[in-house]
């Protein structure tokens, strides 16, 4: 009588790989995770870099930067000028500039101007600085919203209920 020999995997082997794969999984999601939330933010300050170049342009032929705020919603940022705030003249019914970051349908920043709040207190006229302001569509447990202004001054927030970041988690 010839006895075939079984092949496979014991349920002891199979355990081992499970949990294997398991401790590999706990370590390997917080890193990508956080890659994640860093690419996102670069596309926050990248998104604002292109946000300030366009308000540039717009304050050569217009001679004052635009003010607008930004509402998300349904996956969509639409932008709406501030009214009574442009000093050189009235407000467009429409932005014309890009107000959200990506190039996707999903965002993970949207974006809106004002007017730079001066060291006194006093807020600078919109022919003088402007202020930039991305904020996130999801949520960042380092980070809150990302600034950027005229005069070059960099600053971001925390995220609600944390602690504030340094600033070279936000602006590296």
């Amino acid at each position: 009588m010839t006895h075939k020999r079984q092949t496979g995997f014991t349920l002891i082997e199979l355990m081992i790989v499970v949990a294997v794969v398991g401790i590999l999984a706990a370590i390997a999601y917080p890193s990508y995770s956080e890659s994640v939330l860093k690419g996102k933010r670069a596309q926050g300050r990248t998104a604002l870099a292109e946000l300030m170049q366009q308000q540039e342009r717009y304050m050569t032929q217009m001679n004052c930067y635009l003010a607008f705020t930004t509402a998300f919603s349904g996956g969509v940022a639409t932008a709406t000028a501030v009214a009574g705030v442009a000093p050189c003249g009235a407000a467009p019914n429409s932005v014309p500039f890009k107000v959200a970051s990506g190039d996707n349908a999903a965002p993970a920043y949207y974006l809106s101007a004002g007017s730079c709040p001066a060291a006194s207190g006093v807020v600078l006229a919109l022919t003088e600085c402007v202020q930039l302001t991305a904020t996130p569509v999801g949520t960042d447990g380092r980070v809150g919203t990302l600034s950027i202004t005229s005069a070059g001054s960099k600053t971001c927030t925390a995220p609600s209920g944390g602690t504030q970041p340094p600033q070279a988690v936000c602006w590296p």
